[in-house]
């Protein structure tokens, strides 16, 4: 028996696999949204803001909010929301 060998040790709750065969690219379900977004406010004029109608968003504003926050400081750029019952609103600040 090697070292590292417990025979008391508790069964593992999960199952393993071989570190190689793990995924690791990450495509987002909100990768495409996401991505519309940046390009647009790339190309906002000062004091402009995207108006974006909440019916047309692939899941809740809160989770797309979350996502364009994540995808926005990995590039360092600021931006701010709002919200009414039927648009999003984005703009660079």
């Amino acid at each position: 028996m090697a070292k590292n060998e417990n025979p008391k040790s508790a069964p593992m709750n999960f199952s393993s696999m071989f570190q190689i065969d793990v995924p690791t690219g990450r495509n987002s379900k909100h990768k495409e949204i996401v991505a519309q977004l940046l390009s647009d406010i790339i190309q906002l004029e000062p004091g402009r803001a995207l108006k974006i109608p909440l019916s047309e968003l692939p899941d809740t504003k809160e989770n797309i909010r979350s996502a364009l926050n994540r995808a926005t400081r990995a590039r360092e750029i600021d931006v701010a929301t709002s919200s009414d019952d039927e648009y999003l609103y984005i703009w660079r600040t």
